[in-house]
C-alpha cells in the first residue's frame, strides 16, 4: 500500500519538472476535510495523508469560464490539486474515498471503481518519496507487539518521483447547479508488488513511472487495456533507496524536512537493513 508520502515541491517546480502547460492549481474543488488543511493546499507537505488535497498532473481539455466543455479544445497537461481517495462518480457517499486511496495494478482493470478511469482518466502524482513501516522480526514495543520502524523510500538518483494514478469526478446531487462546492475531484495511487530490497520493508509499493512513460500515461487517447498494463510494468529493481527515519512521521500533525532525515544505526532496534537483510540493533 501507499498510505503516506512526501510532496515537497512547490507549484513552480512541478510545472517545470512535469512540463505542465496549464497551471490550474488555484482552481478550488470541494474538500472532504472537516478542518482547514495543514499545511495549506499548495504548500510543501512532508506528511501527505489520505483525504488531503495534493498536487496531481493530468491531461484534459480545458473548460470555459462557465465550466462548459469547449468542443474544439485540445487536451493540455495541467497541474491541479485533487483529494486523495478516489470517489467514483456513482458513489452515494464521498466517504467511500477513504477506502480507495490505492488501486492494485494486478486487478485495476477488473474493478468497477477503477476500470473506466484506468483507460480514460490517468494521472501522475508528484512526490519526493513515500513512507512505509517495517514490522520487526525480533523486537517488540512496550505493548509486546512487533516493533514498527518507519522508512522513507526515494529515488537513489534524487530525481522527481511520479506515481501512477487515476482521477475521478463526483457530484453532490443535492447541491445547486452553480455551486462550485458540488464537485469532488479525487485520485488514487496505483500499487504493485514491492521490488527486491524494498520488500524487506513492505510487500507493496507505488507504481513509479519513468519519465519516458509520462507522455503515454497522461495521453487520454491511450485507452487499450493491454497498453495500460504494459505501462504499469516495473523496469526492474535498483531505482530506490530506503532509509530508516524517526517515528515522528507516525503522527500526521508532524511535518517538515526533518521527517526525511536518516536515523543513525545506533538508534535502530531490531531493524532489517533493506539492502543486505542484516538485522540491526538486536
Amino acid at each position: 500500500m501507499c498510505g503516506r508520502y512526501a510532496a515537497t515541491a512547490d507549484p513552480d517546480e512541478l510545472i517545470e519538472a512535469f512540463e505542465v502547460d496549464l497551471d490550474a492549481s488555484g482552481e478550488a474543488s470541494r474538500s472532504v476535510l472537516v478542518n482547514p488543511q495543514d499545511p495549506p493546499v499548495g504548500a510543501p507537505d512532508y506528511n501527505m495523508a489520505p483525504s488531503k488535497q495534493a498536487p496531481v498532473v493530468l491531461t484534459r481539455a480545458p473548460r470555459g469560464p462557465d465550466g462548459e466543455k469547449q468542443p474544439d479544445a485540445d487536451p493540455v497537461r495541467q497541474l491541479r490539486h485533487l483529494t486523495w481517495g478516489l470517489v467514483p462518480s456513482w458513489a452515494k457517499d464521498p466517504k467511500v474515498g477513504l477506502r480507495m486511496t490505492n488501486a492494485r495494478a494486478e486487478t485495476l482493470l477488473d474493478k468497477p471503481a477503477f476500470a473506466r478511469a484506468a483507460t480514460a482518466r490517468r494521472a501522475i502524482v508528484p512526490a519526493a518519496g513515500w513512507y512505509e513501516w517495517q514490522v520487526s522480526p525480533v523486537a517488540v514495543d512496550a505493548k509486546g507487539k512487533p516493533r514498527k520502524q518507519p522508512f522513507f523510500m526515494h529515488r537513489a538518483d534524487g530525481d522527481q518521483i511520479g506515481f501512477a494514478g487515476l482521477y475521478e469526478f463526483w457530484r453532490d446531487r443535492s447541491a445547486a447547479d452553480d455551486d462550485p462546492g458540488a464537485w469532488i475531484v479525487s485520485f488514487t495511487i496505483i500499487t504493485t508488488a514491492a521490488e527486491p530490497g524494498l520488500d524487506r520493508v513492505h510487500d507493496r509499493q507505488p507504481v513509479v513511472l519513468e519519465r519516458a512513460t509520462w507522455q503515454d500515461w497522461l495521453d487520454p487517447a491511450t485507452t487499450g487495456p493491454d497498453e495500460v498494463r504494459a505501462m504499469l510494468e516495473s523496469p526492474g529493481p535498483g531505482r530506490f533507496e530506503a532509509i530508516p527515519i524517526s517515528t515522528a512521521v507516525n503522527a500526521t500533525r508532524n511535518n517538515g524536512a526533518h521527517l526525511l532525515e536518516r536515523l543513525p544505526d545506533d538508534q535502530l532496534v531490531g531493524v532489517v537493513n533493506p539492502a543486505t537483510g542484516e538485522v540491526l540493533g538486536e
